[in-house]
């Protein structure tokens, strides 16, 4: 999905692929990251604070709640909260019955040349969330929550089924030569395979030009089946539905069976406690 600067013309533009994807046959559906306008966080500008909203005062929930219910989805939605004189890039999970289940706070906030986040967003403080809903435990990780494999195992210890990941990722304005693309996929593949379990991430398309800096986003959003492999795959600059199906009881007794979680040994590993990986 591209986005403009004109949020109702982005909002209308997601509910008709959440109205495509549900009549697919679809029932948890992912928007990318920051779907509301256009990626921000690519120029230091103080006016773009402005644009975080206290989640009870954010329109754009209150509408989706509605289309979750009348299309009986669960709809994670990513959006930019202000939590009193605090920031936070911010998924509110949405159940089927439009009920407000929770949200989660992006943990790993990146700092680089056209993704200066941590200008915008304090780091999250809800730790990793997973949601029963209505059709399966979901876990949500944030675009560079994808990258830290922490943060998924955290989410597969705590009963997910399937992950998901709405993201923002592009060109890199200090090396326009660099693709990511196939790096950020695998990753998330490795995700997948390690923990037995289904990944999705939903990323944005098109060319954006901020004050100072220019990111073409490549898309190529996907779903990862249980072994990692990529199942279903969007293009680099099409807006597109792209979908899978899953046998839930299937792959969790896929997963007893490889004895992945009970051979586990959380004893050894106080390494990662640490930022150094000094366990003294």
């Amino acid at each position: 999905m591209a986005m403009s600067e004109n949020t109702p013309d982005n909002v209308a533009k997601a509910e008709h692929y959440v109205r495509m994807a549900a009549a697919g046959g679809s029932r948890i559906i992912l928007i990318p990251e920051l779907f509301e306008g256009e990626y921000f966080c690519k120029d230091l500008v103080a006016d773009h604070l402005k644009r975080a909203l206290p989640l009870d005062e954010n329109p754009t929930i209150t509408h989706f709640q509605k289309i979750a219910k009348e299309l009986n989805v669960v709809l994670p939605l990513s959006v930019f909260e202000r939590a009193g004189n605090t920031l936070f890039n911010t998924v509110v999970m949405v159940d089927a019955d439009g009920s407000r289940m929770g949200i989660y706070r992006k943990s790993h906030i990146p700092d680089g040349p056209g993704y200066t986040e941590k200008y915008f967003f304090s780091p999250g403080d809800t730790g990793f969330r997973v949601w029963n809903t209505q059709h399966g435990r979901v876990g949500v990780g944030i675009c560079w929550d994808q990258w830290f494999p922490e943060a998924a195992r955290a989410m597969a210890l705590a009963g997910a089924q399937c992950i998901i990941y709405p993201t923002a990722i592009g060109s890199e304005p200090a090396d326009p030569s660099w693709d990511s693309s196939r790096h950020w996929q695998r990753v998330m593949q490795g995700h997948a395979a390690a923990n037995i379990i289904p990944v999705m991430a939903a990323n944005r398309v098109g060319y954006e030009k901020g004050s100072t800096t220019e990111i073409t986003f490549y898309g190529s959003s996907f779903i990862a089946d249980y072994t990692g492999e990529i199942v279903a795959e969007a293009g680099r600059d099409t807006e597109e539905v792209i979908s899978a199906e899953f046998d839930d009881a299937a792959i969790e007794a896929l997963r007893t069976s490889w004895g992945l979680f009970r051979d586990r040994r959380p004893d050894l590993y106080g390494s990662l406690l640490s930022l150094d990986g000094n366990v003294e």
